[in-house]
Parts: structure tokens; sequence; C-alpha cells
């Protein structure tokens, strides 16, 4: 599909679908291949297992008509997790006496790479996503990672801005656009080099399968990228990417629905008294909206607030029935978890990470205003 027009809704039920030949099925089944018919010289697509797969072919087409539709020079890269497409973009990109700017406030498992990247001989340096933080520390580096909306804290950085700074200063930038999904925003659209995404998240929605891609602009990012997937291995099987590009046709419906929902829930929110730093960035109070609103098309699955404490927040989850108290996010069933726990965000003990599922938006607001009400007679 190149037609830039077509709607979100057209281009995922059929982004990456091959030709179509008469009885043969619209979207082929996983093939399971170790290795392929190679007579001769070893030319051609597909020769070894670990290099190429036709399932991944398909959705990795389909995820890039949907990071950059009718745009030429863009390749998208599929791998076996988020944090595999993640380590894959810093580490092709980055090499001893770089330095690279992270954000402070990002993914849990960012940490784990700081010291990877610094025990390779890479400058890691870190500021805050909101307020553009990170375009005081951009001076010399070779790299500049964002993460907007930032995950858990919700904070949202001019795409755009950064961007031109970083490119002026002579940096490649990444994002990390796990929780917005292309959707929500087109960072590639928006300037940035790499497009990056944990697929375990609202991309395919249903809390089954571990993927992750990297969205390349130019064959030579691409080439680098796919470089370090081979070498590492950080392959996804053929069935999780099958399921991955099954559930594509989904997410235009899944998306929509979780994000009015997640407005809906934050409104409510918003009237608690026992409820407070309440974040999501489709709130016109919220303070990230203004630079939101200019650059996402949807504001995401995931709302985030504080109780008063651990008890009251462990209190609060437990009175749920309707959500799962679990990690990750942007899943078809509604889950929170108190970020807390983990011990690796620098959030309040109380501090609720909530993402919203498909379920009636009134089953659930009134589930989540119920168990507030409960938590909060508890005491």
């Amino acid at each position: 599909m190149t037609d830039k027009e077509y709607g979100d809704g057209t281009r995922a039920v059929r982004a990456g679908l091959p030709d179509p030949v008469k009885y043969e099925p619209t979207l082929p089944g996983p093939v399971f291949a170790a290795h392929f018919h190679l007579p001769g010289e070893p030319t051609g697509p597909y020769t070894y297992g670990r290099d190429e797969n036709p399932t991944w072919t398909h959705l990795e087409r389909a995820i890039g008509e949907l990071e950059a539709p009718g745009e030429q020079g863009v390749e998208t890269l599929v791998f076996a997790s988020g944090m595999a497409a993640i380590s894959a973009v810093l580490l092709s990109q980055l090499k001893a006496g770089d330095a690279v700017v992270l954000p402070t406030d990002g993914y849990q498992a960012l940490p784990l790479l700081h010291e990877q990247l610094r025990a390779y001989g890479i400058e890691v340096r870190t500021a805050p996503t909101g307020g553009d933080g990170q375009l005081a520390v951009l001076d010399g580096a070779r790299l500049l990672w964002i993460e907007t909306p930032s995950n858990p804290g919700l904070d949202v950085c001019d795409i755009r801005r950064l961007v031109r700074e970083a490119h002026a200063a002579g940096a490649l930038v990444a994002v990390d656009n796990t929780l917005a999904t292309p959707l929500g925003q087109r960072p590639l659209a928006l300037g940035a080099d790499f497009s990056v995404a944990s697929d375990t998240k609202g991309m395919t929605g249903h809390g089954d399968i571990l993927l992750g891609h990297v969205s390349c602009r130019g064959p030579e990012r691409a080439a680098e990228v796919r470089r370090w997937r081979k070498v590492v291995g950080a392959i996804p099987g053929p069935m999780e990417a099958w399921l991955a590009h099954r559930s594509l046709a989904t997410l235009h419906l899944r998306i929509d629905r979780q994000c009015s929902t997640a407005l809906t829930l934050a409104r409510a929110l918003a009237e608690r008294a026992d409820v407070t730093g309440l974040r999501y960035p489709g709130l016109p109070g919220d303070p990230s909206h203004t630079v939101a609103a200019r650059q996402m098309r949807r504001f995401g699955s995931v709302v985030s607030f504080e109780l008063a404490d651990r008890k009251r927040a462990d209190r609060f989850l437990e009175e749920l029935r309707l959500v799962d108290d679990a990690t990750s996010f942007g899943g078809v069933r509604s889950t929170a978890e108190r970020r807390g726990r983990w011990g690796g965000d620098a959030v309040a003990e109380g501090f609720i990470r909530f993402s919203v599922g498909a379920e009636d938006p009134e089953d659930l607001i009134a589930d989540v205003l119920r168990a507030l009400d409960e938590a909060g007679a508890a005491g």
C-alpha cells in the first residue's frame, strides 16, 4: 500500500499483505525454516533462517507502512523483543569514545544498558524528558535517544525541536515510540532517524508475545541494524511474527477504544480528591498537552496517578475486578500496577501506572471508582 491518503483502519487491515494469488491465503501462515533450498550462488532474499524469513518480511512491510506511509527509503526490521530492538540501535550506532544522551525517566531497563555502554567505553549522559531537558547535554553526542511519552511518568518532549538541534550538532536521533504506536505519532515524519518500539505492548495488544521493531531512515542505517541483528541472533520466531501481523489488523480498533476510554478515565480521576499527580497527555490541563497535541495523533492508553501511600495503592489494586495487577501495557485487558514495587523508577510508593484496555468504558470506570472508594474506606 503506497497511497498516503488511506485511513489508519484501511492501512492496518491491509498492511504488508502479499499480492493476491488464486487459492492462496490472504495472510500466509508462518514459515518454519532454518534453511532454504539454495543451489548455485547464495543470492536472493532467503538463504538462512537467522538472516531473513518470509513471515518477517510481511510483518516488516506492514509495520513500515504504518510507521512511514508513502515514504521511500524507510526499512523496518523486527526483533525478538523490545529490548533487542533498543539494544540493536544503540550498539550498532555507538563505539568507544562516542557519547549518547538518554532520558533519566525512560523505560526501567535502560539503566542496564547504561552499564553495558560504559563498559564498552561509551559516555552516557542523562537528562529528563520534560522541558526538552536532553538538549542541555547534547553537545558532542553521537546519538540522542528520546522516549516520548516517557514511561511511566508520561512526560512529552518536542520531537521536531530535539531532532533539529541534534542534527545541527551532528547527532542521530532515535525515538522510543512504544507508548504511542505509529497510530499515535510517527517519529520518522517528525525527522527522527530511527523509530523503535516494543511491539509486546500496544502494537500486538494481546499480552501473549514478545516482539520489537526498528524502522530506519535510509539503507545505510538499516544495514547497520540488520548486521547487528544477524551477529547477536536477536530474531523473532516465525509464529510470533505471524501472530503480530494478524494482530495489526485490529490495531486501529483497539487503539481508538483504548485512547478514548483513557481520556474518559483521566477526566473521572481528575474529580477525585484522593488522586494526585494525575498525568495523561490528552487532558487539556496536563503539563505535556500543548506539545503532545502538536505531534501526536492519539494520546495513548496509559494513565498515571498517585494515591496516598503504598498501603492505599495496594488496597486499590486488590479491589479492582476488571483490571489485572500486572506489568506491561497496551493490551486489550486493562492492567495496573504500583510501579514502586520494581525499585527502578523514580516514583512515589503510591504511584499507579494504569493501562486502559478495550472493556466497555462505563464498566471499567465504575470499577475503578468503586475500588478507589473501597481503598479509601479501608483507611
